[in-house]
């Protein structure tokens, strides 16, 4: 095994990289990505210096490493500031607004009919006609407040 790993060269260490870089092509994400640029940075200096295997592999881990923690750090999620930053939280977007009762909060449990969307209300008892804002959404709940609009 030692042998082989010996008689490996700078052309092995392309290979590598690009067959890397092609299942990155049809992997998700972008993990794969950095062990084949991992690979050809060694490739690259294997054309330059003349090195055991040994510290081939230690400088492509090295390399590896850094690169994903770098991606890490770098490519972090940002929340959405597009032009939908509410696509898919509709009751953050309610937050705010304010809105007629249609019917009566009895219990500190209601129901208020949002565009085509009736929602489940929670706040303090309330006459229907009255008006509400929303304060903040509970998962699938809005919590009100009585407000003269």
């Amino acid at each position: 095994m030692v042998d082989f790993l010996a008689s490996l060269g700078t052309w092995n260490w392309w290979i590598a990289g690009i067959l890397l870089l092609c299942i990155e092509l049809v992997a998700p994400g972008t993990f794969m990505l950095w062990f084949g640029v991992a690979a050809l940075t060694v490739g690259i200096l294997s054309l330059f210096l003349e090195w055991g295997w040994q510290a081939q592999a230690v400088t492509f881990g090295v390399v590896a490493m850094v690169a994903v923690a770098l991606s890490r750090v770098l490519l972090r999620r940002k929340p959405s500031e597009g032009d939908a930053p509410f696509l898919n939280r509709r009751a953050d977007a309610l937050v705010g607004r304010v809105f007629l009762l249609g019917e009566p909060i009895l219990n500190g449990r209601g129901r208020l009919s949002i565009d085509d969307t009736v929602w489940r209300i929670a706040g303090p008892d309330l006459p229907a006609g009255s008006n509400v804002r929303v304060v903040r959404s509970e998962g699938t709940r809005l919590v009100v407040e009585a407000t003269e609009r």
